[in-house]
């Protein structure tokens, strides 16, 4: 049973443990390392992708939906994790990546060829009289989005890489396809489903040109600045009202009881589209990049928690699979930030997700462009985004091999420092990984992510959060400074029940507190 406000712990299989030698990590390894999670007190794992796949897009270029890749294991290895994790009492969550296939899947080489049954699976147009492409979509790697196949004497349409062509979603045997692989994961144990790229699902059928970005839009397209993709005002190949409305089909599929997780992924983030799809009989959940995009900025999210406004329908998260770790990219890679971090996801409201290794205070890695293997770095180069940095894998053990992560070479260089391995943390009991801990047990037992009221007070370097909860009131104060103390008017007898970088008068820089019933002065300071 699912809580109104979980936390998932997601987590990359090619990166997490391998215990097989081959330097990629794999489902055995994710077993290996359960209990490790499940210390955190966390409520589900999201696993990232597993599926067949030739690994053009980190596994979101996915070549079977209902196969393990044998790099990762087996279907009974699965079996046995998704059992594993249960019996932990934690819950199971899969990708489910509606939007596109890989260019190697059955079902696009059916569909080159016209079959009869697949030939309207993809979105096929013929093109202009002179040949080119059918109108000026750019996909959000900042190439054209279409791509000439010879064969069919066609463009096929990809909102991402050309292997990555898009699948025509309002297709009734694409919908069918659909229901039978969510019914065949479903079978198999599986609690919650995370739908890639949810915002992209559905275009303009007519397919007009998009008209140039205007400079608000402009100010809100994630990714680098430099990337033509953001010189568009994305309005007919994304239409997200459709998209809201699309998902109805994947509740009914899946049932209530089953946890949806969208991600919003698009050029216009906010919490009306977050909204939209979360609205009854759609997704339970749809997260957005701002937090990732202004997470040390409390004045805006003070201006994301008051449009929410109770609606907590948008998670809170800052590091993931393709997005550069937060310590470095929102802080100064410190202890005290990864602590301050954790903090703020404690007791922010609505669900909240991690991605492995934040929990260790593991920084960006820097990668060589001879390292880097995703295409979205390289295109970029060298002027990357940092996509494949949070990929590099897990550091379990000091004085081992590759950190305990594998025997053999693994896939992306290792180069941590020794005190950010899991062993050298669980002793010290002043580690990130058992402030963590602290942190996220204080999360499930208090539930501040499940205000009754709330109160947000924010300058440009701090924030506190007055909540009610319980018949009890609460006090959150935040120093979001790196150089900066924050004095706080409180009494000798106040003592906070979760801090970091508290002294007894001051939040030291990224320092965070809790305090039960405090005075609603110490809030107003913030402001």
């Amino acid at each position: 049973m699912w809580p109104d406000a979980p936390l998932i712990y997601n987590l990359y299989p090619r990166s997490f443990n391998d215990t097989s030698g081959s330097g990629e990590g794999d489902l055995k390894g994710v077993i290996e390392k359960l209990d490790h999670v499940a210390s955190l007190g966390v409520d589900a794992i999201w696993v990232g992708p597993f599926f067949i796949s030739p690994l053009a897009d980190g596994g979101y270029d996915i070549a079977d939906h209902r196969t393990v890749d044998p790099r990762y294991g087996t279907l009974d290895d699965f079996d046995d994790l998704v059992r594993e994790i249960h019996d932990r009492g934690m819950l199971v969550m899969i990708d489910q990546v509606f939007n596109h296939t890989s260019a190697e899947h059955a079902w696009f080489q059916a569909s080159i060829d016209g079959d009869e049954e697949k030939a309207d699976c993809y979105v096929w147009r013929d093109p202009k009289p002179d040949g080119t492409p059918p109108n000026n979509w750019i996909s959000q790697f900042g190439m054209p989005a279409w791509t000439w196949n010879h064969r069919r004497q066609q463009y096929y349409h990809h909102q991402f890489l050309s292997c990555q062509p898009n699948l025509n979603l309002r297709n009734d045997l694409v919908k069918t396809m659909f229901r039978e692989t969510m019914e065949f994961w479903l079978d198999r144990g599986v609690d919650g489903f995370r739908f890639d790229v949810v915002t992209a699902y559905l275009f303009d059928e007519d397919m007009p040109d998009n008209p140039p970005a205007r400079p608000v839009v402009l100010s809100k397209v994630t990714g680098p600045n430099h990337n033509p993709y953001s010189y568009q005002d994305h309005v007919y190949d994304l239409l997200q009202g459709d998209g809201a409305a699309y998902t109805e089909n994947m509740r009914k599929w899946a049932g209530k009881d089953i946890y949806l997780l969208g991600e919003s992924n698009t050029g216009n983030q906010s919490v009306e589209v977050a909204q939209s799809f979360t609205r009854e009989g759609r997704l339970d959940a749809c997260y957005t990049t701002d937090p990732m995009q202004v997470g040390n900025d409390p004045i805006a999210l003070m201006n994301i928690l008051k449009a929410l406004d109770g609606d907590w329908c948008t998670p809170w998260w800052f590091t993931s699979h393709d997005q550069p770790r937060h310590i470095s990219r929102l802080g100064d890679g410190s202890d005290a930030c990864a602590r301050f971090y954790a903090t703020l996801l404690a007791v922010l409201p609505g669900a909240a997700i991690m991605f492995q290794g934040e929990e260790l205070a593991l920084p960006q890695p820097t990668l060589a462009k001879a390292e880097t293997t995703d295409p979205f770095d390289l295109l970029y180069w060298p002027d990357a985004p940092g996509r494949e940095g949070p990929r590099v894998p897990m550091p379990w053990k000091s004085r081992k091999k590759n950190y305990g992560f594998t025997t053999g070479d693994p896939w992306l260089p290792m180069r941590w420092e020794r005190d950010r391995c899991v062993d050298q943390q669980e002793g010290a009991e002043d580690s990130v990984l058992n402030y963590y801990r602290r942190a996220m047990a204080f999360r499930k037992e208090v539930r501040l992510n499940a205000p009754d009221k709330l109160r947000v007070d924010a300058s440009t370097s701090a924030m506190s959060l007055r909540i009610a909860r319980g018949g009890k009131d609460w006090m959150v104060v935040l120093n979001f400074s790196t150089t900066e103390s924050l004095p706080v008017p409180t009494r000798s007898a106040d003592t906070p029940v979760l801090q970091t970088g508290w002294d007894g008068r001051r939040l030291l820089p990224w320092g965070a507190a809790v305090w039960e019933g405090l005075d609603e002065e110490v809030g107003a300071s913030c402001g």
